[in-house]
């Protein structure tokens, strides 16, 4: 989900880089530039960071799963 977020953002942060700097569309430059630079790179980051933020939640469940406290077995 990082990596599609990402991307999606990165198209984004494209097109408004496209507007605010009027990039030339002169034999499709502007696509270009957009799906070639800023959604792969959108990509990379929203990936790096969905995994980190994976991990961190894994290793926080474990580290509860220690401190739980188990209820002693009672015998009848």
């Amino acid at each position: 989900m990082g990596v599609v977020g990402g991307a999606t953002i990165g198209i984004g942060l494209g097109l408004a880089w496209i507007e605010l700097f009027n990039t030339s569309e002169f034999e499709g430059y502007a696509g270009m530039l957009v799906f070639f630079t800023f959604m792969p790179l959108g990509a990379l980051v929203g990936g790096l960071a969905g995994a980190t933020l994976f991990g961190m939640a894994a290793f926080r469940e474990q580290e509860l799963a220690i401190a739980r406290r188990r209820m002693p077995y009672e015998s009848r």
